[in-house]
């Protein structure tokens, strides 16, 4: 058996524009170029499901070129409606009787076929000459997805051309002006919260037509996530009107947040796909403001978002960006996982800073000029430091003061939250205190990270 021609499967997904003009037509039929005299009747599409193989005097171009548009058929006194027209075109042989023409909605699997018959004296004087065959006599419905196939007939194994096509929707002005289907009526909703009751009222729709409303879980996008409300005519492919009850309701989408303590990865996965920017970030005491932790920002529309090695900070935050706003979530705010703090004394002309922790840890830090309420730049070297121990910064009498602070996180981890401690009161040499006992001048010195902004 040779190859006689390569299966074309082309998926056309267009939508034509709102301003787009559908051809109209008052009857449909059928019409064969070269003044070949056909006809057509309807066909089970059973019949000619099983192929032949092919002749080896059959030319390898039989079929070619379908085309596929939709026309309305609009008659007086009876409603619109769509038809699909489709166009072909076939290489007359002694071998071939015919064509059919088959639709398949793939929206509810009803399907449509044809047969599309030649004189056999006419098709042998021409053989080999080329006839184009137009059919526009298959209705469809509004927003329907059509699969097309062409066979010849007797059916012939690899001659076949089939395409997938979308008929045009209710935004397309034609069709929403004189297709029935697209007066879907009047939708309004009432939420009781309380109750947890949606009341749906339905007008302004066809008579003598059954209508439909559910709830459904949008999967798409979460800007309406978790339910909305769809209404649609108990006709197929009947144009659906959809209201999203929750349009607001995204703060729930930020709960799923997981941290592994063996491998100290923190994940975030969305329920449904969402455009959202993902950041760690560290948050203020003062004013709930959440700052930023540089080289954490993720855009995830549909994927998990994981960070590796992260700090267990109780002040370590995941915020949630969107274009409706933003939400932050502290996974370790409520104590579970165990902290770090950072401690002060001030002795003689040095500022001593000690780290307590449950685990082991490394840590940096440097004195800064805090400039902005988020913004600290360093003034010096940088000291490591581990948990137990301690390390003395030498601070001058005019890097005392209200701006200047200490401030120290964590070097064992990839993200860490910097912690503050500013206002800081240096001891120096001279300075009397209250009961003249350096030991009890640096523990009322001591401040405590639990204090800081």
């Amino acid at each position: 058996m040779i190859n006689i021609h390569v299966q074309i499967l082309l998926t056309i997904l267009f939508w034509n524009s709102d301003c787009q003009i559908i051809p109209r037509i008052e009857e449909c039929g059928l019409s064969c170029s070269q003044g070949i005299h056909c006809k057509n009747k309807p066909s089970s599409g059973v019949f000619n499901s099983f192929c032949h193989d092919a002749p080896a005097s059959l030319p390898s171009m039989v079929l070619k070129s379908m085309k596929i548009s939709t026309v309305m058929k609009c008659a007086q006194g009876s409603p619109c409606s769509l038809h699909l027209n489709i166009k072909g075109t076939l290489s007359l042989d002694e071998n071939i009787r015919g064509l059919e023409i088959c639709s398949l909605s793939l929206d509810t699997q009803q399907s449509q076929c044809v047969n599309v018959r030649f004189a056999r004296k006419k098709s042998k004087i021409l053989n080999g000459k080329k006839v184009q065959i137009q059919f526009n006599c298959i209705e469809v419905n509004v927003a329907q997805h059509i699969y097309v196939t062409m066979k010849t007939v007797p059916n012939y194994c690899e001659v076949k051309l089939s395409q997938e096509y979308y008929v045009e929707d209710c935004r397309n002005s034609d069709v929403g002006k004189y297709i029935p289907a697209c007066s879907a009526g009047k939708f309004d909703y009432n939420v009781d919260r309380a109750r947890k009751i949606i009341s749906v009222n339905v007008s302004s729709f066809l008579r003598d037509e059954d209508y439909y409303v559910r709830l459904c879980h949008k999967w798409f996008t979460c800007e309406d996530v978790g339910a909305f409300a769809v209404g649609w005519l108990a006709i197929p492919d009947a144009r659906r009107i959809q209201l999203c009850p929750f349009e607001n309701d995204t703060k729930a989408l930020w709960d799923n947040i997981v941290y592994n303590p063996v491998t100290q990865t923190l994940a975030w996965e969305p329920a449904c796909p969402v455009l959202v920017m993902v950041n760690l970030c560290r948050l203020m005491k003062s004013n709930d403001y959440c700052e930023d932790i540089q080289n954490s920002s993720r855009s995830s529309p549909e994927k998990q978002v994981k960070y590796s090695r992260v700090d267990t900070h109780p002040r370590l935050c995941m915020k949630f960006t969107t274009k409706q706003g933003s939400w932050v979530k502290c996974p370790f705010a409520h104590g579970e996982f165990p902290a770090w703090k950072m401690r002060t004394a001030a002795v003689a002309e040095q500022i001593q800073v000690f780290f307590t922790s449950q685990t082991k840890a490394q840590f940096s830090v440097f004195v800064c000029n805090r400039t902005q309420l988020a913004s600290c730049e360093s003034l010096g070297m940088h000291h490591s430091v581990s948990v137990g121990d301690s390390v003395s910064i030498t601070m001058s009498r005019e890097m005392c003061g209200s701006t200047f602070c200490i401030q120290g996180w964590r070097t064992d981890v990839d993200y860490s939250v910097p912690l503050q401690i500013c206002d800081i009161h240096c001891g120096f040499h001279g300075q009397t205190y209250s009961d003249g006992n350096p030991a009890k001048a640096m523990a009322h010195r001591m401040k405590s990270v639990h204090s800081l902004h």
